[in-house]
């Protein structure tokens, strides 16, 4: 799990060795480095945080 402060920022799990998969803000994708992996989520996160509402 990756947090900021008390937030929950996504998650990033060992699928097979040197393979993680992550889930964040409502994707998820696989990566072959965990420091890769914990970009993406918090990428995904940043970009959920600046998509606009569709219905305000």
């Amino acid at each position: 799990m990756l947090w900021a402060g008390k937030t929950k920022l996504g998650k990033v799990t060992l699928v097979e060795r040197n393979r993680y998969s992550w889930e964040a803000a409502g994707r998820a994708g696989a990566a072959d480095d965990l420091a890769k992996a914990k970009r993406a989520v918090e990428l995904a996160a940043a970009m959920a945080d600046k998509q606009l509402d569709l219905f305000p």
